[in-house]
């Protein structure tokens, strides 16, 4: 049977809450009667947020005086910094300041909060050792990673989620053993309003312009932003969940399957296509649900192409 804490009438703080998943999740934080503050560097894009609390500040440096009159009894962590996988010279600054010292700093905060229940951490697969999914070859199928296998981060972000997972962990144990938390290890995210490259080609599309593509045969796991704000919220409520959880979409799709499905929806031309061909190691990548079902019964709703379809609406002001 599942244990489910409903958030309805909680105090629920977001993090990073004006970026793509954020901006799902105070909306189904709002349709559930929570009561929400939401967090970030930036203001809240156009919407109806009337009955959240936006406090406009960097975690890394700025007072949380607020955010303890708050007494938020649920934290869903979302801010965060990505690039490519593989990241620039100048990102070296930037995840330090937006990841590691945003992280520390909220996770020193939560041993102050005695209201709190529940901190649940929006983490990443760019922990899992790449050598589980990545080759310099293409594989026959995908690699299905699950949350017992070896961390090797992949990059600085994907070091910085494994930093922090293991400072919760920490506090979890030393001083707050009451406290549920949840690392819930997002795969690769495409929304509304997103950087993401899906958006960007829908984007390119609508605009006739060019774009590039390589490595067409890599498979990723690509999830809807709203089901991630969705599962992110299951997670919360869910009185079983706890530890790390993958939240991914669970079906691999290649980029060859997005490119076939914006030229289907009469998206992208063929002659806007700039094949790049093969320029770094394949990678071929999936959430194993496993876990994420058993937890919680729940499974991401949106398939590929009806996502895409909701980000064209989107785009086009439907």
């Amino acid at each position: 049977m599942m244990n489910y804490e409903s958030v309805k009438g909680k105090n629920v703080m977001v993090t990073g809450a004006a970026g793509v998943i954020g901006k799902e999740l105070l909306n189904i934080l709002i349709s559930k009667d929570a009561n929400v503050l939401s967090v970030d560097r930036l203001p809240l894009p156009e919407g109806d947020y009337g009955k959240v609390k936006h406090i406009m500040m960097d975690l890394a440096v700025d007072s949380y005086d607020e955010l303890i009159e708050f007494k938020p009894e649920v934290i869903i962590h979302l801010a965060a910094a990505f690039e490519r996988s593989g990241e620039s010279p100048d990102f070296w600054g930037t995840n330090w300041h937006d990841n590691n010292l945003v992280s520390h700093r909220l996770v020193d905060f939560i041993k102050q909060l005695p209201s709190l229940e529940v901190f649940v951490f929006a983490s990443s697969y760019l922990l899992y050792n790449p050598s589980l999914y990545l080759s310099n070859t293409q594989r026959d199928g995908v690699t299905y990673l699950r949350e017992d296998d070896v961390i090797i981060p992949r990059n600085l972000c994907g070091a910085s989620k494994f930093y922090t997972e293991r400072e919760i962990e920490f506090v979890r144990k030393v001083v707050k053993p009451e406290l549920r938390q949840v690392n819930a290890r997002i795969y690769r995210v495409y929304g509304r309003g997103s950087k993401d490259v899906i958006s960007r080609w829908i984007r390119n599309g609508l605009a006739n312009e060019n774009i590039e593509t390589y490595n067409k045969d890599n498979q990723f796991d690509y999830i809807f932003a709203g089901d991630v704000a969705e599962g992110l919220l299951v997670l919360a409520e869910n009185g079983n969940a706890m530890g790390n959880v993958n939240l991914g979409s669970g079906v691999a799709r290649s980029v060859n399957d997005v490119l076939n499905i914006l030229l289907d929806l009469n998206i992208l031309d063929e002659s806007l296509i700039i094949d790049k061909g093969v320029t770094e190691d394949f990678e071929a990548s999936c959430a194993d649900l496993t876990r994420l079902k058993s937890l919680t019964g729940w499974v991401p709703p949106t398939d590929l192409k009806t996502g895409i379809k909701k980000i064209i609406d989107y785009e086009r002001g439907i």
